[in-house]
């Protein structure tokens, strides 16, 4: 599992470690007797909803920003996302003193983008699909000279995300299963590495809507697919998986867990009816995913009895909760 097989590594998530830990939040854990005897599991809830910017993303954000040195980030840094990475993103550009300039889809959630304005982030709006994204992002770049930051298919991004595995499996153990959202995979990848590193024997599952189910495709498949749509309530998960992130994935993640948004909106109301959070669309999916047939009756998970689950954010628009 070295560094030369992969953008990122053990090494080089303690090292984000070390350079975020006095910005981000070490995030509760929190469990449910109820929600253990509907799964007939031990659940250990990681809350990155309450970590700073609302979402996991900080993380890596924030392990990106500071890992570059002052002349290559003067002109301040860009990227173009659905909302939590560039609310993340702004806030951690605005702690190093540096511009954030942030292309985000106009169908955004309204919450999502004033969290991008609360940090000064300087929004640009794109059309809904990706290539107008990158589009207006790599325009804007050539305009201004910021460093382009991607969401999630960079070492640097890996690296952030990742040390949540340092801190569930210090906090929690026993856990012998993480369940994580996956959209363009920079926290599964992260949070992969780590666990295994720390646990080989650790179980690392994906979870997925099924009107985005890219990456599930791409495992059955062995090689990156690339959907021509999204269709999926959790907009926090419409992103493909990259040429940093998909070899990662494709080693390390024993499988993709596919649900269907009916089954996500369920999780959602458990969450706030039991555990007492808001999360958003894209954080439920996890407990979905561990309630859902597909994990209930695998055999291949019966021995998955603590499981671990990334609560990745809680920026959801309150006309959609």
């Amino acid at each position: 599992m070295s560094k030369g097989k992969y953008a990122a590594d053990i090494s080089s998530i303690q090292e984000a470690y070390t350079r975020i830990k006095s910005y981000v939040i070490k995030t509760p854990i929190i469990s449910s007797t109820s929600l253990d005897d509907i799964s007939r599991r031990q659940l250990y809830f990681k809350c990155e909803n309450f970590q700073k910017s609302g979402a996991f993303k900080f993380r890596g954000a924030c392990n990106a920003v500071f890992s570059l040195p002052d002349e290559a980030i003067s002109k301040g840094v860009i990227t173009h996302s659905s909302g939590n990475h560039a609310a993340a993103l702004s806030l951690a550009a605005k702690l190093r003193g540096v511009p954030a300039y942030i292309v985000v889809p106009n169908n955004a959630p309204t919450c999502k983008v004033e969290n991008i304005k609360r940090y000064d982030g300087r929004v640009n709006f794109s059309e809904t699909n990706m290539r107008s994204r990158i589009e207006v992002a790599n325009k804007l770049r050539q305009e201004i000279g910021a460093i382009l930051i991607p969401s999630s298919n960079d070492g640097r991004i890996m690296s952030g995300q990742g040390t949540i595995s340092l801190e569930i499996l210090e906090q929690a153990p026993k856990i012998d299963t993480i369940v994580v959202p996956i959209s363009g995979g920079g926290m599964l990848a992260g949070v992969a590495l780590a666990a295994k590193a720390i646990n080989p024997a650790i179980r690392i599952l994906g979870a997925e809507p099924k009107g985005a189910d890219d990456a599930a495709r791409s495992k059955a498949a062995g090689r990156i697919i690339t959907l021509r749509e999204t269709d999926t309530i959790a907009d926090g998960l419409r992103a493909f998986l990259g040429d940093v992130t998909w070899p990662v994935v494709r080693d390390l993640v024993d499988d993709i867990i596919v649900v269907e948004d009916t089954e996500i909106i369920k999780a959602m109301k458990l969450c706030f009816n039991i555990l007492k959070i808001v999360v958003e669309p894209s954080a439920a999916i996890g407990l979905a995913a561990v309630l859902s047939n597909t994990f209930q009756k695998n055999p291949a998970w019966k021995d998955s009895k603590h499981v671990g689950i990334v609560v990745s954010g809680g920026n959801v628009d309150m006309n959609l909760f």
